[in-house]
Protein backbone atom coordinates (compact mmCIF):
# COMPACT_ATOMS: atom_id res chain seq x y z
CA UNK A 1 0.00 0.00 0.00
CA UNK A 2 2.76 2.41 1.03
CA UNK A 3 4.63 1.64 -2.23
CA UNK A 4 1.51 2.38 -4.33
CA UNK A 5 1.10 5.76 -2.62
CA UNK A 6 4.76 6.67 -3.27
CA UNK A 7 4.49 5.60 -6.93
CA UNK A 8 1.27 7.64 -7.34
CA UNK A 9 2.86 10.71 -5.78
CA UNK A 10 5.91 10.33 -8.04
CA UNK A 11 3.69 10.05 -11.13
CA UNK A 12 1.80 13.21 -10.17
CA UNK A 13 5.11 15.02 -9.57
CA UNK A 14 6.35 14.07 -13.05
CA UNK A 15 3.14 15.33 -14.68
CA UNK A 16 3.19 18.57 -12.69
CA UNK A 17 6.84 19.21 -13.53
CA UNK A 18 6.12 18.70 -17.23
CA UNK A 19 3.19 21.12 -17.07
CA UNK A 20 5.27 23.60 -15.11
CA UNK A 21 8.16 23.36 -17.58
CA UNK A 22 5.79 24.10 -20.46
CA UNK A 23 4.79 27.32 -18.71
CA UNK A 24 1.45 29.10 -18.63
CA UNK A 25 1.87 30.44 -22.17
CA UNK A 26 2.74 27.16 -23.85
CA UNK A 27 1.19 26.80 -27.29
CA UNK A 28 -2.11 24.98 -27.50
CA UNK A 29 -1.54 21.70 -29.28
CA UNK A 30 -5.18 20.68 -29.61
CA UNK A 31 -8.41 22.56 -29.19
CA UNK A 32 -11.13 20.04 -29.91
CA UNK A 33 -14.59 20.54 -28.50
CA UNK A 34 -14.87 18.96 -25.07
CA UNK A 35 -11.10 18.57 -24.68
CA UNK A 36 -10.23 21.21 -22.09
CA UNK A 37 -10.74 24.38 -24.14
CA UNK A 38 -13.64 26.81 -24.61
CA UNK A 39 -14.28 30.13 -26.32
CA UNK A 40 -15.11 33.13 -24.11
CA UNK A 41 -15.60 36.58 -25.65
CA UNK A 42 -13.56 35.60 -28.70
CA UNK A 43 -10.60 34.22 -26.72
CA UNK A 44 -9.73 30.64 -25.84
CA UNK A 45 -9.83 29.64 -22.15
CA UNK A 46 -8.78 26.41 -20.49
CA UNK A 47 -10.89 24.25 -18.23
CA UNK A 48 -9.51 23.50 -14.78
CA UNK A 49 -10.90 20.03 -14.09
CA UNK A 50 -12.62 17.27 -16.06
CA UNK A 51 -16.32 18.05 -16.45
CA UNK A 52 -18.84 16.42 -14.14
CA UNK A 53 -22.53 15.85 -14.89
CA UNK A 54 -24.72 18.44 -13.19
CA UNK A 55 -28.14 17.89 -14.82
CA UNK A 56 -30.78 20.62 -14.58
CA UNK A 57 -28.68 22.74 -12.21
CA UNK A 58 -26.70 24.98 -14.57
CA UNK A 59 -26.55 28.74 -14.03
CA UNK A 60 -23.70 29.96 -16.27
CA UNK A 61 -24.61 30.08 -19.99
CA UNK A 62 -22.82 27.54 -22.19
CA UNK A 63 -23.40 27.05 -25.92
CA UNK A 64 -22.64 23.77 -27.69
CA UNK A 65 -22.62 24.12 -31.47
CA UNK A 66 -24.00 20.90 -32.91
CA UNK A 67 -23.08 21.34 -36.58
CA UNK A 68 -20.38 23.99 -36.66
CA UNK A 69 -17.15 24.32 -38.60
CA UNK A 70 -13.86 22.58 -37.86
CA UNK A 71 -12.22 24.16 -34.81
CA UNK A 72 -15.53 25.12 -33.20
CA UNK A 73 -15.30 24.87 -29.42
CA UNK A 74 -17.98 25.15 -26.78
CA UNK A 75 -18.76 28.77 -25.89
CA UNK A 76 -18.82 30.02 -22.31
CA UNK A 77 -21.17 32.93 -21.66
CA UNK A 78 -19.35 33.81 -18.43
CA UNK A 79 -15.90 33.28 -16.91
CA UNK A 80 -13.95 34.38 -13.84
CA UNK A 81 -14.12 38.16 -13.54
CA UNK A 82 -17.33 38.54 -15.53
CA UNK A 83 -20.56 39.60 -13.86
CA UNK A 84 -22.69 36.70 -12.73
CA UNK A 85 -20.08 33.95 -13.13
CA UNK A 86 -20.99 31.16 -10.70
CA UNK A 87 -17.96 28.90 -10.97
CA UNK A 88 -18.67 26.96 -14.16
CA UNK A 89 -22.08 25.47 -13.34
CA UNK A 90 -22.96 25.35 -17.04
CA UNK A 91 -26.52 25.75 -18.31
CA UNK A 92 -26.17 24.11 -21.73
CA UNK A 93 -27.92 25.32 -24.86
CA UNK A 94 -27.57 23.55 -28.20
CA UNK A 95 -26.79 25.87 -31.11
CA UNK A 96 -27.67 24.48 -34.53
CA UNK A 97 -27.12 26.14 -37.90
CA UNK A 98 -30.32 26.10 -39.94
CA UNK A 99 -30.55 24.16 -43.20
CA UNK A 100 -29.26 26.26 -46.08
CA UNK A 101 -26.92 28.30 -43.85
CA UNK A 102 -23.21 27.65 -44.28
CA UNK A 103 -21.83 27.24 -40.73
CA UNK A 104 -19.22 29.73 -39.53
CA UNK A 105 -17.09 30.00 -36.40
CA UNK A 106 -18.87 31.32 -33.30
CA UNK A 107 -16.55 32.47 -30.49
CA UNK A 108 -18.74 34.34 -27.99
CA UNK A 109 -22.22 34.45 -26.51
CA UNK A 110 -22.76 37.75 -28.34
CA UNK A 111 -21.94 36.06 -31.67
CA UNK A 112 -24.41 33.26 -30.86
CA UNK A 113 -27.12 35.84 -30.09
CA UNK A 114 -26.34 37.77 -33.31
CA UNK A 115 -26.52 34.54 -35.35
CA UNK A 116 -29.84 33.69 -33.68
CA UNK A 117 -31.26 37.16 -34.39
CA UNK A 118 -30.14 36.85 -38.03
CA UNK A 119 -31.98 33.53 -38.27
CA UNK A 120 -28.79 31.57 -38.97
CA UNK A 121 -29.06 29.32 -35.89
CA UNK A 122 -31.55 27.95 -33.44
CA UNK A 123 -30.68 27.94 -29.74
CA UNK A 124 -32.35 25.28 -27.60
CA UNK A 125 -31.86 24.99 -23.84
CA UNK A 126 -30.91 21.38 -22.92
CA UNK A 127 -30.93 21.17 -19.10
CA UNK A 128 -30.23 17.43 -19.02
CA UNK A 129 -26.78 18.23 -20.48
CA UNK A 130 -25.80 20.74 -17.74
CA UNK A 131 -22.37 20.14 -16.24
CA UNK A 132 -19.84 21.50 -13.76
CA UNK A 133 -16.38 22.50 -15.00
CA UNK A 134 -14.60 25.70 -13.86
CA UNK A 135 -12.47 27.61 -16.37
CA UNK A 136 -9.20 29.46 -16.17
CA UNK A 137 -8.87 32.60 -18.33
Amino acid sequence: MYRKVIVSIAAVAVVLSAVSAAGPHAPIVSADAGKGMLFFNGDTVRTVVPPAAFPRQGTDPFYEVTNGVAGQLGIAGAAPGSAGYKGGHWAVSAVTFRAGVTPYLLKSAAEVQTAQTAGDVTVTRTPAADFLCPVQP
